[in-house]
């Protein structure tokens, strides 16, 4: 009998696969030191951002279940 694969816990709670397959993230530079940085910069960091490819290949593994 078959058995269920395990989802990575830290993948699961930083990246998501889209509907087309793509897998989203969450830009990085924002967790510290945000006083010296400007409002702009700040304010990009809060959209969302998508993996290559390359890497996207190895996170779809950690998420078998998407």
């Amino acid at each position: 009998m078959g058995r269920k694969m395990k989802t990575n816990r830290g993948v699961a709670k930083r990246f998501r696969i889209t509907k087309k397959g793509k897998v989203k993230k969450a830009k990085c530079f924002k967790g510290h030191l945000l006083t010296w940085k400007s409002s702009k910069r700040k304010r990009h960091l809060r959209k969302a951002n998508y993996c290559f490819e390359s890497e996207a290949k190895n996170i779809k593994k950690l998420l078998p279940y998407g």
